[in-house]
């Protein structure tokens, strides 16, 4: 069974365009009016100013790798945030960890940690999967290349732009 709603039955001004336009026209010259005496502000003058003072807290930049404080590496290589990603932007290719190194507890690393920064679109799902809090979205908004292959960051890449984050890592506690 159909329900029908009855539309209102409207009044010969309202049916008129000129009293919407004449609230459109009193809206936009209220903007025009505000941009001449300077309390509103259009244009951002890029990149003599930018936006770091005014990001958000929780604003989402380009994917970065960090390592803790003694330059070890954060990452796993579990690949989930490879596994989550929805555009797969991140390819991950993990390699063991020879036994008679001073890490071997942690099994594996990544041998090749790629992001496709043209196919990323900043959802920060790797971010949230990573257990061992090895990649993050930095306060980024400029990322830029000349070629596709300068916009394909390599882990090496990421660690350089990622820097150091210091904190607990389960990856090196030795009661894991």
């Amino acid at each position: 069974m159909a329900i029908v709603v009855k539309r209102p039955k409207l009044k010969w001004y309202e049916q008129l365009y000129l009293p919407a336009l004449a609230k459109g026209l009193r809206v936009t010259m209220g903007h025009f009016f505000n941009l001449l005496s300077g309390k509103t502000k259009v244009t951002m003058q890029y990149p003599e100013e930018k936006w770091d003072a005014n990001l958000p807290e929780y604003y989402r930049g380009a994917p970065a790798l960090v390592t803790d404080e003694q330059q070890r590496e954060r990452c796993v290589a579990c690949q989930l945030c490879e596994f989550i990603c929805p555009p797969r932007a991140i390819t991950i290719k993990p390699e063991e960890i020879p036994s008679e190194d001073r890490w071997a507890k942690v099994e594996k690393r990544p041998k090749t940690f790629d992001i496709n920064m043209i196919r990323c679109i900043y959802c920060g799902l790797c971010e949230e999967v990573c257990p061992e809090q090895a990649i993050y979205l930095r306060k980024d908004y400029a990322i830029t290349g000349t070629s596709r292959e300068e916009m394909i960051h390599d882990k090496q890449k990421l660690y350089e732009i990622g820097g150091v984050r210091e904190g607990l890592v389960n990856k090196w506690n030795k009661l894991k």
